[in-house]
């Protein structure tokens, strides 16, 4: 499986100043799961060591420029931004990782700088390349480093890219009806866990009342699916996925394990213990009475275990 990745985070010494920005998560636990294919803009325009660049404000447009010289660079950095990511096929990423605060690769909250002195810096701007990636790749799983920090974005960066995955690989197998609704069965709780809207919605456009051909449904599918794995998961919602599942154990266990497992539940509701305790509690009864439904559901396992993203409270908001 293969993502993008801003170069400097590899340890490449491509930047400004000669250095690097290598992130030890990546290299040393992301590179277990993933190849990278490494992308550097600024590199393909000017030499290394060179002057920074930054983003500009001034009469309300934003330009790039060098930080010795105030010279305007924007055109041939966009071009090259163009470039690079018109050469990236669709599906040939399953997700990107981006450096932060970069003038090319930042997502968001670059900070754009005032043309006169005197003027007011603003956190606020988006990298040349980043915006063309957005452009053209609109739900491709996408997050700068330094947000990896955080649990919560973590998971949901990870899950993302996994199911993106699991979507075109879907795709590209040329399916029948009966595989998206497998797929989109297997699906259900991981959906729900992030849009009940969009659960509602990708289940009718699977069950295609209206009789369209395989080929519409299938690519309506895909812009739906593809923006319900990009949003956030929440507590709330999570919790009440872990109530539907509850439901198809809670007639054959004793009120003792009833008791237990929704306290267990509970707490995670109110941020006491990590997913990850609840799951496997979960796990215990689907094996034990054999419940097929659930086995499939990737909710259950979105991910290596490995990764360990549910083993922490702050991974759910």
């Amino acid at each position: 499986m293969k993502l993008g990745i801003s170069s400097c985070l590899l340890g490449t010494m491509c930047r400004y100043d000669g250095g690097h920005s290598r992130d030890k998560f990546i290299v040393n636990q992301l590179s277990e799961y993933f190849e990278f294919d490494s992308f550097c803009p600024e590199r393909l325009v000017f030499p290394t060591p060179r002057p920074a660049i930054r983003l500009v404000r001034s009469n309300g447009i934003v330009s790039i420029r060098t930080s010795n010289d105030n010279k305007d660079v924007t055109n041939i950095v966009t071009k090259i931004s163009k470039e690079l990511v018109e050469k990236i096929e669709d599906n040939q990423l399953y997700g990107f990782i981006l450096k932060s605060k970069s003038p090319t690769c930042g997502m968001e909250r670059v900070k754009i700088y005032p043309d006169k002195k005197n003027g007011q810096s603003e956190n606020v701007g988006i990298g040349a390349f980043a915006k063309e990636l957005k452009e053209k790749f609109p739900y491709l799983p996408m997050e700068e480093e330094g947000r990896l920090g955080d649990p919560w974005l973590r998971e949901n960066f990870l899950m993302q890219v996994f199911a993106y995955k699991s979507l075109f690989e879907l795709l590209q197998s040329n399916p029948s009806i009966n595989d998206l609704v497998e797929f989109h069965t297997s699906y259900k709780y991981l959906i729900y866990s992030k849009s009940h809207d969009s659960y509602k919605n990708l289940g009718n456009i699977v069950a295609n009342r209206d009789k369209r051909p395989l080929n519409v449904v299938l690519e309506d599918y895909k812009s739906l699916f593809l923006e319900a794995i990009s949003q956030k998961g929440t507590i709330k919602n999570t919790y009440n996925v872990l109530l539907h599942i509850y439901g198809y154990f809670k007639k054959n266990i004793t009120k003792e394990e009833k008791e237990e497992i929704l306290e267990t539940m509970e707490d995670f509701k109110k941020e006491i213990i990590p997913l990850i305790a609840v799951i496997k509690i979960i796990k215990l009864y689907v094996n034990k009475f054999d419940i097929e439904y659930l086995k499939k559901q990737v909710f259950l396992k979105p991910y290596p275990k490995e990764l360990a993203l549910r083993s922490k409270v702050e991974a759910y908001r």
